[in-house]
């Protein structure tokens, strides 16, 4: 591992001035996927700076309701949260189906949303990855694909984003707040991941020596019916193949007045279902409603040689989880 400096921040602004005034910085939360990049030598940061004692590790409950969230929390404890429980468990059960217990009680709100895709080509410093050398090519894309993007991607990038709570914090609207040179900012969840287009290496909107403080999740989901499901290859401690996040609820007259759906394991960021949430409501609940809607969707999926299969993974998995959700009222 190449050496590197180490500072730890006693503010928000502290922490920003250290990122923009030393050479090669990175903001350290739990370190549990920047660390192992380093060992990989993915990463070789000239400068550590350790925000994790930042008095950001408290989850509120808003005036009028709604939750803001402080970007130190560790997962461990954001799902274990009473209001998350009670009323978001669609952002509980996808906190719980990530990494290993160990890990979601390092793991941090800020760092999951900003931690860097799995893609084997991308961690194997042997092999071409526009994302990690931008330039250098793809070997995914017509190497083995099998876990990669079928929507959004692009020529120079098929990697997907591996986060779980990132695709449930998109289904509740939830925005991100920053602070950073420029000062104070919000960005929405859904917006926050970019597609790879021809700039891979940029995962986020984030500019340079922005520090997430904490996101809020809006009151306008709270209490209805949601789920996350994930499927994977294993029954823990994988990364999704897909996963859907999704809430839905429907009114005495069974027609839907709310729904929210989102992918995962299926593009460059979490991907927001705009056109199927448009053909769900107002339409009658049933498997109709849902299969028509999951299908528009995935209409503009383009499967590379190896993952034909998440096609129609994503919309099994989507129309039984709108199901199950409109049984529960």
């Amino acid at each position: 591992m190449k050496p590197f400096g180490y500072v730890r921040a006693r503010s928000t602004e502290d922490a920003v001035h250290h990122f923009l005034s030393l050479p090669d910085a990175r903001f350290l939360g739990g370190g549990t996927n920047l660390v192992d990049l380093m060992k990989l030598g993915v990463e070789a940061p000239g400068t550590l700076v350790d925000v994790s004692g930042l008095p950001l590790d408290t989850v509120s409950e808003l005036p009028g309701g709604g939750l803001r969230i402080g970007a130190t929390v560790r997962n461990s404890d954001l799902a274990a949260h009473p209001a998350v429980r009670r009323d978001l468990p669609v952002l509980a059960q996808a906190l719980l189906s990530g990494a290993s217990g160990q890990l979601r009680n390092m793991a941090t709100t800020g760092g999951n949303l900003l931690q860097r895709t799995r893609c084997p080509y991308f961690q194997d410093t042997g092999q071409p990855c526009n994302k990690r050398e931008p330039g250098s090519g793809c070997g995914a894309l017509d190497g083995v694909n099998r876990d990669h993007a079928v929507l959004g991607h692009s020529a120079h990038c098929v990697a997907t984003h591996p986060s779980d709570m990132a695709v449930a914090l998109a289904a509740l609207d939830a925005e991100i707040e920053l602070v950073g040179p420029g000062g104070e900012r919000k960005v929405p969840v859904a917006d926050f991941h970019r597609l790879p287009g021809d700039r891979p290496q940029q995962d986020t909107v984030i500019r340079p020596g922005e520090l997430i403080t904490s996101v809020v999740v809006p009151a306008s989901s709270g209490g209805m019916p949601s789920a996350y499901r994930k499927a994977r290859d294993r029954s823990s401690y994988a990364f999704a193949l897909v996963s859907v996040a999704a809430v839905l609820a429907v009114g005495d007259d069974g027609l839907i007045r709310h729904a929210r759906l989102c992918f995962g394991g299926v593009a460059h960021k979490p991907w927001r279902a705009v056109t199927a949430e448009a053909l769900l409501v107002g339409a009658p609940a049933g498997e109709d409603t849902y299969l028509r809607a999951a299908e528009a969707e995935l209409a503009q999926a383009a499967p590379l040689s190896g993952n034909a299969f998440k096609v129609r993974l994503a919309r099994r998995l989507a129309v039984d989880t709108l199901a199950r959700l409109a049984d529960r009222g």
